[in-house]
């Protein structure tokens, strides 16, 4: 397991995917920034305490961040038969679950490290902005809904990973899939389907919306089927192979 991950790790370092993860946080920061420069009753919306970070959780999590993840897991899952290395550790007797288990792992592990990241930046902002209006409280709390979003999002987009996957065609088509899974969570913002459809439900458990215990339940029952759906087509498509 220890071997796998550091392959991982390597393959992760040698591809741009990373770089574009980080441009993707400079982007929306940017955007999120100037956005907020426009006036409400003539007080602009950033100069309210807070508001940057729940403009950037918000922004980000639908448009951004859940392509950029599932272009993560899909490229560490497709790249093995794209450059022809699947065969060559099936030679080597390497462990079919623990294979993917470490595909996955890695994928999780780079969405939360993207969310500290986000935080971070937003937590450097806010201080710039309104360092006086701050309460460790709130941004313990905010710091605890970005890391859970992190977690949420990538069992939201796990299945648009192992379609990817399916299809064979490329590990950038999942960019596009997800963008438009993550599109349509708007049509569903506010519908009852708020607490079901995945992308939604990873604000509800991650505490960006405010639900009912059974609310709670649904949404976390909704993103571990998309893990465990995921999982099971992933396993099933490796070992047909």
């Amino acid at each position: 397991m220890k071997t796998l991950l550091w392959a991982e790790h390597q393959k992760l370092k040698r591809s741009k995917v990373l770089w574009i993860a980080v441009f993707a946080v400079v982007m929306v920061s940017l955007t999120v920034f100037l956005q907020g420069q426009f006036t409400y009753y003539d007080k602009r919306y950033i100069d309210n305490a807070f508001w940057y970070m729940t403009a950037m959780q918000s922004l980000g999590g639908i448009y951004v961040f859940p392509a950029i993840i599932s272009l993560l897991g899909s490229y560490l899952i497709c790249r093995e038969e794209q450059d022809d290395t699947l065969k060559s550790l099936y030679l080597i007797h390497v462990n079919l679950s623990d294979l993917i288990g470490v595909k996955l792992i890695m994928t999780g592990f780079f969405s939360v490290v993207l969310y500290v990241f986000l935080f971070t930046v937003t937590l450097v902002v806010e201080a710039g902005l309104h360092i006086h209006l701050l309460s460790a409280g709130r941004v313990l709390n905010f710091a605890r809904i970005y890391i859970l979003e992190g977690i949420c999002l990538f069992l939201a987009v796990s299945p648009v990973i192992a379609v990817t996957y399916r299809l064979k065609k490329g590990y950038w088509l999942s960019l596009i899939f997800a963008e438009i899974y993550s599109f349509l969570s708007l049509f569903i913002w506010q519908s009852k389907l708020l607490f079901l459809y995945p992308i939604t439900a990873a604000f509800c458990v991650a505490g960006y919306y405010e639900t009912t215990p059974i609310q709670f339940i649904i949404s976390m029952l909704s993103l571990l089927l998309c893990g465990a759906v995921s999982l099971m087509l992933l396993y099933r498509l490796y070992k047909r192979f």
